[in-house]
């Protein structure tokens, strides 16, 4: 099972932190060959951001397995000039520089497809390539922000970011379908395209619900912690030995379930102040009261029992060291080792069991470590990548 969907596509990206890298990394898993183009010295500045993988940085390890890694300073004509050789050639250029930095270098479709019009050319950027807000630097938090994710997440007095950085990984995503279909589509007309890749329209995108909710200007939905905005009880409650348990209820059917098993109090399934979602959700401190009563004699294990024999969905409340150690990853083997600059490093396979290929699942490369045999590979004589080196262009 070697023959992968991508196998023979070539991916230039010129890429920092995490969308870009993180959209190139998906299209490594499926074969691709992505040529990683870094500063010369530090790289990717996303390489420094911790040393939490055994000195390396965390962001780093997870968006950037399955790549080789090219220094260029772009800056100077000669690495400039082998960058444009190597687009020549390649199948796709994927970059999240500042806006307008890849313009200025020549970098645009216009220019590309001269000398290869089959080029497909991703650029990902906080707002897009045109509109008032073109210009505005975007980092993950501040497109939290903008898409209104901060105004439906938190409790009711605080205002939460994502635990990771949702808007990065959301245009990621975008920029990897969007790639995959320009691949179909190139099929089709044996042309290149060009894709424009917002990070505000890919996390306003994901607001669903949310933004439906406040339709022509309806009340938008409140923040509730871990709780859901809308249903009730859906969320997490605290069983008598102090763990926590979540739990979610999506109907009157699995109400009565939820009283008849888990509360043991059949009557209640029927009291007219619960009967249906929108009463349950309206009077939720009224319920939180009798719900904790009979948790409170519990713990973790028999109200999770308790549930599951409802046929409740349920979930403990997990932290990272319990992912790591989940024993439905664990049974269904998700846990690789990739090789690194500091050794082996765990890695969990990406999502979707395919029985027709493997993973591509690499190393994850050093600064500058393919430089050398990449510059070979398109033509440049030895002495001249060593003047290169000399001059601080790669």
């Amino acid at each position: 099972m070697n023959t992968r969907p991508l196998d023979g596509i070539t991916v230039i990206s010129l890429e920092h932190a995490i969308a870009a890298p993180f959209c190139t990394r998906q299209l490594a898993d499926l074969g691709a060959r992505v040529i990683k183009v870094e500063r010369p010295g530090a790289g990717d500045f996303a390489r420094a951001y911790d040393e939490r993988v055994n000195g390396m940085s965390s962001h780093f390890t997870w968006v950037n397995r399955s790549k080789e890694s090219l220094t260029l300073d772009l800056k100077q004509a000669s690495a400039l000039e082998a960058l444009k050789t190597l687009l020549k050639t390649a199948d796709v250029l994927v970059q999240n520089l500042a806006p307008g930095a890849a313009a200025r270098m020549g970098l645009t479709a216009e220019q590309l497809h001269k000398h290869n019009p089959k080029l497909i050319l991703c650029d990902i950027s906080g707002y897009g390539n045109d509109g008032p807000y073109r210009d505005k630097k975007a980092y993950d938090l501040l497109i939290q922000s903008e898409a209104g994710f901060l105004s439906v997440t938190g409790t009711p007095e605080t205002p939460s970011k994502a635990g990771n950085s949702i808007a990065d990984i959301a245009a990621g995503m975008y920029a990897y379908t969007n790639i995959l279909a320009a691949l179909l589509q190139r099929g089709k007309t044996g042309k290149g395209s060009t894709i424009d890749v917002s990070m505000l329209e890919s996390l306003g995108e994901w607001m669903s619900y949310p933004l439906y909710y406040a339709y022509e200007g309806a009340t938008p939905p409140p923040r509730n912690g871990a709780s859901h905005a809308t249903i009730y009880p859906y969320g997490p409650f605290q069983a008598g030995d102090g763990g926590t348990v979540m739990l979610g209820l999506q109907n009157d059917r699995e109400w009565v379930q939820f009283c008849e098993v888990v509360l043991e109090d059949a009557a209640l399934a029927k009291d007219e102040r619960f009967d249906q979602n929108f009463k349950r959700n309206e009077k939720r401190e009224a319920l939180l009261v009798i719900i904790d009563a009979c948790f409170s004699q519990l713990t973790t294990a028999q109200v999770i029992a308790k549930l599951d024999q409802a046929q409740i969905a349920n979930a403990r409340l997990n932290d990272m060291n319990g992912l790591w150690k989940h024993e439905q990853l664990q049974a269904r083997g998700r846990w690789i080792e990739v090789g690194s600059p500091v050794g082996p490093i765990s890695a969990m396979l990406p999502p979707g069991k395919n029985n027709s290929y493997d993973y591509r699942m690499d190393d994850i490369p050093s600064v500058g470590q393919h430089t050398q045999s990449i510059l070979s590979e398109i033509g440049i004589p030895t002495n001249e990548i060593e003047i290169m080196r000399a001059q601080g262009a790669i």
